[in-house]
């Protein structure tokens, strides 16, 4: 496997950089079933952590690059990471500004000295940062760690590599949580390395070669499983055109690179084909591509074979929980039937489409899809009520999505039974929102929901019912600045709609009828004429 930065004018083809990480981590004193963090978006030293944990046992937790401190502080503590990873900051945003609110003794620390004594988070000791030409304090130094290590850390990592099981946990990814709170989905070897083979099998991979472009964020199983972990399995290229989604940064390594498979999420499609750039490109080396994260419209799928040259594309589905993708589009249909479902279940898996009692309905009806098979999750960490509710005594993971299957066997995905929002790929559930605009003092009661947006699929909207003595007095656009620095960006409303509480449909028990909620949004948004990737 080759794997190129271009952002970095880096290349690596494996080997000794993830073995010498991996002795560095044991030589600062980390043990198998340690948790270490990875806070950052695609940088060469993401992918040396990627396989410097799988080889000594350790466990890499991903960390979205968009977290605010409280984020931060919650998936550190969760899961009690040992060790965190990342760089100094990335175009506006500076990490160690996050850090320090997060964990204030790292600014009192010795210059290029990571060790860490915290109160508020006992389990973290060592923060380690990237792309620094001078040591900073409390932070150790990456390229210090990665040539660090001495011929007895060799040894014992020779040692624990050697027993490594299959069913041992390897990742970490935070998923959004139904109670508000991330939940921790935690996969194996077995997992990742079955899933990331059969994704690339199920393409034809084990007979052509490619040189893949990868703008995925690595942080989601999309990137580091579907994208690198296959890309290793295969034996292809791997091309990383910038270290955070850029547009015209994709098209310079098509170009430059001569990319034969595109990586995507239907809005960086629609971000594509709608880019003046596009014209100006050559896109004769392009032969196919995957586009998965949030359902792909019939016609997008046209465009992307027609304008992008993706005669070879294939339509994935899939959750972080099944790490991720349980069904694809195959080889032997035509380029365009492709985008008319998602595919059909993928090798050694199984798939039920059941009725609210849990009975298997007939196929061409809708139910609630259900997986199982090696890609199944471990579980949430630390979370045995929200497993249980997720993953049934027989490992059936209930993935929340209505789907419907045909006759020919492939499966159709037209909705969702969970509330989750999909925007743009990023899996958001409404409490999470809720919960923090319930904190601002003039709010008395607040609800969130999807709504249409041509290119991200679903935006965020807020209902929002002030306290009496705020009324007038507050607009929408002061809860939008409100909710910035206290959620990720994508999880930030783009809509605000301030309410009387007469306005908010509700049913006789009363609860809000969030169904309701959304053709009301709709009208009042005049958001009636915009198509949403989801066939609801």
């Amino acid at each position: 496997m080759v794997m190129i930065f271009i952002h970095s004018a880096q290349e690596t083809r494996n080997g000794n950089p993830a073995r010498r990480l991996a002795a560095g981590f044991i030589a600062l004193g980390l043990k198998p079933g340690d948790r270490v963090g990875v806070w950052g978006h695609n940088y060469y030293e993401w992918t040396l952590v990627q396989f410097a944990t799988a080889i000594s046992g350790m466990i890499q937790v991903n960390i979205n690059p968009y977290y605010q401190p409280n984020e931060l502080r919650y998936a550190l503590q969760k899961v009690e990471v040992s060790a965190l990873v990342m760089p100094t900051e990335h175009k506006h945003f500076n990490y160690m500004t996050s850090l320090y609110e997060v964990v204030p003794q790292v600014a009192g620390g010795k210059p290029g000295n990571g060790s860490l004594r915290s109160r508020d988070l006992p389990d973290l000791h060592h923060i380690i940062v990237f792309g620094e030409e001078e040591p900073l304090k409390g932070a150790w130094d990456f390229n210090e760690i990665l040539n660090g290590a001495g011929a007895l850390d060799f040894r014992v990592l020779d040692s624990v590599e050697s027993k490594i099981k299959p069913d041992d946990p390897v990742n970490i990814q935070y998923t959004s949580g139904t109670t508000g709170l991330p939940k921790a989905c935690t996969l194996t070897h077995h997992n990742l390395l079955n899933n990331s083979y059969m994704t690339g099998l199920r393409a034809n991979w084990h007979k052509e070669k490619h040189v893949i472009c990868l703008p995925n964020p690595l942080y989601h199983t999309f990137g580091c499983v579907v994208g690198v972990l296959n890309a290793l399995s295969h034996r292809q290229t791997c091309v990383f055109p910038s270290i955070s989604y850029e547009v015209a940064r994709i098209f310079d390594a098509i170009q430059e690179e001569k990319c034969t498979f595109l990586f995507g999420t239907p809005t960086m499609y629609i971000d594509l084909l709608s880019s003046p750039l596009m014209k100006q490109c050559d896109l004769s080396s392009v032969r196919g591509g995957y586009v998965a994260g949030a359902p792909c419209p019939y016609a997008l799928g046209e465009r992307m074979v027609n304008e992008l040259n993706m005669r070879d594309a294939y339509v994935a589905y899939g959750s972080t929980e099944l790490s991720p993708a349980v069904i694809m589009s195959r080889s032997d249909q035509s380029p365009l039937k492709r985008f008319e479902n998602v595919g059909y279940v993928m090798p050694h898996c199984e798939l039920a489409i059941v009725d609210e009692h849990g009975q298997v309905v007939p196929r061409g009806e809708r139910g609630e899809l259900w997986a199982r098979g090696y890609m199944t999750m471990l579980g949430y960490w630390a979370d045995e009520i929200g497993t249980r509710k997720d993953l049934t005594r027989d490992r059936w993971y209930h993935t929340g999505d209505t789907a419907t299957m045909n006759e020919d066997g492939s499966v159709m995905i037209v909705g969702r039974t969970k509330e989750m929002i999909c925007r743009g790929g990023e899996n958001i559930y409404p409490t999470e929102i809720e919960q923090q605009i319930h904190k601002f003092p003039y709010v008395a009661d607040v609800q969130v929901i999807g709504v249409p947006d041509d290119r991200l699929g679903e935006a965020v909207c807020a209902w929002v019912r002030l306290r009496d003595e705020f009324k007038g007095k507050i607009s929408p656009e002061n809860i939008i600045e409100a909710c910035k620095g206290k959620l990720s960006p994508f999880k930030i409303p783009k809509y605000v709609l301030i309410k009387e509480e007469k306005d908010f449909p509700m049913t006789a028990t009363g609860k809000v009828k969030k169904n309701e909620l959304k053709v009301l949004s709709k009208e009042l948004l005049h958001l009636g004429n915009v198509q949403s990737h989801f066939n609801e």
